[in-house]
């Protein structure tokens, strides 16, 4: 049978990238999102034996848990092999007026929904003792910080220390966990910088540009891979240079 991966977030962006690049490389997918995009629409009627969607809010525990215990049932009880913390929410302010709200919600989609997703997700593999691979996407921002964005730099550094414990933690049961940190991708996220700090931000990168979402699918399929099998708890930089 295929190997089954779930992948938080899955709707649009770079989860949909992933989703699209792993059901071409013979994956079976579960995916969850807040609403129905037209692509999750698409794609399950063009996957209906290896795709799976749940609405779902990443962040509060008992929908990340049904979710994870539906994608299970659909696929016939089979052992879960990959789990992608992509699920994320962006919003730039600077903190001294930042709302405690909007802090609140951010860590709790980012940071809190993929300790809730990792979670489920192992308990199922230490049941199955199948082994397997986590994957967080991560950021750039998180180990480097940017200007007015305090609380999604907070968030994606906590997915970074997450990976090295978890890696730790799972690796005996042959659990590999690795962060994906993007650097600035072409996403809806992106849209909260200005036209000046995009260009600037391409003119310090080496590459001359910014990421695109394959760019980041294409790592999460090789930490996926058999030849990825000795990585565990690295967070992998993908972001053009910037950070050299």
């Amino acid at each position: 049978m295929p190997k089954h991966v779930i992948v938080t977030g899955g709707s649009r962006g770079i989860g949909a990238v992933i989703i699209e690049q792993l059901l071409a490389a013979g994956y079976r997918i579960s995916t969850c999102s807040r609403s129905k995009s037209e692509f999750i629409g698409q794609t399950v009627a063009q996957y209906p034996d290896r795709f799976f969607w749940q609405a779902c809010a990443v962040g509060e525990s008992e929908q990340v848990n049904a979710f994870i215990d539906a994608a299970v049932e659909w696929a016939g009880g089979d052992p879960l092999y990959g789990l992608v913390n992509n699920a994320g929410i962006a919003q730039a302010g600077i903190l001294a007026t930042f709302p405690d709200v909007e802090s609140e919600k951010i860590l709790q989609v980012n940071l809190l929904g993929a300790i809730q997703a990792a979670r489920a997700f192992s308990r199922h593999m230490l049941r199955s003792r199948a082994g397997g691979r986590i994957i967080n996407i991560s950021s750039i921002i998180g180990t480097r910080g940017y200007n007015g964005l305090a609380a999604y730099t907070a968030s994606k550094a906590g997915m970074d220390g997450l990976t090295r414990a978890l890696a730790r933690e799972l690796g005996r049961r042959q659990i590999t966990v690795n962060s994906v940190a993007p650097g600035y991708v072409e996403t809806e996220m992106s849209s909260t910088l200005t036209v000046g700090q995009l260009a600037q931000i391409v003119n310090r990168t080496p590459l001359g540009r910014l990421a695109s979402e394959a760019d980041i699918a294409n790592v999460v399929r090789f930490l996926l891979s058999d030849e990825a099998a000795f990585v565990t708890g690295q967070t992998i930089l993908v972001d053009g240079g910037i950070s050299c």
